[in-house]
């Protein structure tokens, strides 16, 4: 069962492909250099043919029959391994070749003669044929045990090299896949303990030094924005349920009250008011939540389009001046020179900005003042809103935009503390960053949304 899981992990099969490769350069390898050395042995056996035969015509043919049928040369001894002087008709005057070669033509050109003894295998000779001037034909031979010599020698050269490289590289991938499956052994045991419920648990990724180890330090990173969206999902739910809670609470004591109070009709109107004062609000809480998942889950992009953030400010200032003027606070637009064009959906940001005018409207005191601005650079717009309101203290300034957050300061106010949220996912859609700063003297507070500039057509 472990051979079998070894022999079909990635590295093993990797390894085979190696071996196939490396099998095939060494066949390569051996064919050129086995073509190269019957090449060499030819072209050496033909000069050394043809040397010897230049040699013996130069003889007088008595001389060169005693020569050939004694042998009395050294390179007769050594060189040449067959040699016969025969006449026109092809009879053997002298010589070892006891018969006309079949096939030898008397060219004065080498050839491969396969030559058949009366007793013994056949075996091959290359053999060189040449007239004398006395018409005698004098025929030499070479045997090619040499070159047969070579080619065992570089055969059993190359099984002595590929038997133990193969032997070696088959137990590497043997060891490498073990040592892979191990480390995936690993990882499932974590993924299933993952499975069972311990979100907590991790990969082994180590240093990420290699493609697995860095694979698995990406699903730990995915895993710890899965339990930190898991851990925020927990908060948001209790916090629904703590200020569904509350209000339904109220609408649950003044109906009881109502119930079992006076029958005033009076009483009883003020009492279902006040109710439905309460089930509003909690409709409210709803209703922002599911506007928060929608933008969330980017379904409105089908409506962008180009936008001008200068209008856009000026539709606000108008809906809200009157507002800010009855209760006795100041809202100003600052005139610019931009037109501060963005791609965007018209409605999603106009709800961003009026739900920042209306929170710097709610947390400005009587007297105070709020600051709307578009301010322009080469790579991005800016939409600017400033309050001289109590401001946010900076260790709180990240934690405003998740939802339900109430700082200390606005707890008196009513709201249910998605406002920000919401502002904050609409500006993720239109991949702004959102940006909360102090006021210019050090009071209120600055919120900047940075968007993508898009140039004029």
């Amino acid at each position: 069962m472990f051979l079998t899981e070894v022999f079909r992990t990635a590295t093993f099969r990797i390894t085979l492909m190696a071996l196939a490769a490396m099998a095939g350069v060494m066949l390569m390898q051996f064919g050129l250099v086995y073509a190269q050395m019957e090449a060499v042995e030819s072209r050496r056996s033909t000069e050394l043919l043809q040397g010897e035969a230049e040699l013996l015509a130069q003889m007088s043919p008595e001389h060169l029959e005693y020569v050939i049928r004694r042998r009395a040369t050294d390179d007769l001894r050594l060189i040449i391994n067959s040699a016969g002087l025969f006449d026109a008709g092809h009879a053997l005057i002298a010589g070892d070749l006891h018969t006309w070669p079949h096939g030898l033509r008397a060219d004065g050109k080498p050839h491969n003669i396969e030559i058949y003894p009366e007793e013994g295998a056949a075996y091959p000779l290359r053999l060189l044929a040449v007239t004398l001037p006395d018409h005698t034909i004098l025929v030499l031979g070479r045997s090619f045990h040499l070159l047969a010599e070579q080619k065992l020698m570089l055969r059993h050269a190359m099984l002595v090299a590929a038997v133990p490289t193969f032997l070696f590289a088959l137990f590497l991938g043997v060891a490498l896949s073990h040592r892979a499956l191990s480390r995936v052994k690993e990882m499932h045991e974590a993924i299933d303990r993952i499975m069972a419920g311990d979100i907590h648990e991790r990969l082994p990724a180590n240093r990420e030094r290699d493609d697995l180890e860095r694979l698995a330090g990406s699903v730990n990173r995915m895993l710890d924005r899965l339990e930190h969206l898991m851990d925020g999902m927990r908060a948001v739910g209790n916090d629904i349920a703590h200020d569904l809670r509350t209000p339904l609470s109220r609408v649950r004591a003044k109906l009881e009250r109502a119930q079992s109070g006076e029958r005033d009709p009076e009483q009883l109107e003020a009492a279902i008011g006040r109710a439905v004062d309460d089930l509003d609000q909690c409709l409210g809480i709803i209703t922002a939540l599911l506007r928060i998942a929608e933008i969330e889950n980017s379904r409105r992009m089908a409506g962008f389009a180009q936008v001008r953030l200068r209008e856009l400010m000026d539709d606000v200032f108008d809906l809200y001046e009157p507002i800010a003027e009855m209760e006795s606070k100041k809202l100003q637009a600052l005139p610019c020179v931009a037109e501060g064009l963005v791609w965007g959906d018209r409605h999603l940001l106009i709800e961003l900005l009026a739900n920042l005018v209306d929170n710097a409207i709610k947390f400005t005191p009587e007297g105070g003042s709020i600051v709307m601005d578009v301010q322009q650079t080469d790579d991005a717009v800016m939409l600017v809103v400033t309050d001289t309101g109590t401001g946010i203290a900076p260790e709180e300034r990240q934690s405003v935009l998740s939802r339900f957050y109430r700082s200390d300061k606005s707890r008196h106010v009513p709201g249910s503390g998605l406002g920000l949220s919401l502002v904050c996912a609409i500006a993720h859609l239109h991949d702004a960053d959102v940006n909360i700063e102090s006021g210019p003297d050090g009071r209120g507070t600055r919120f900047s949304i940075a968007f993508p500039a898009l140039a004029l057509a």
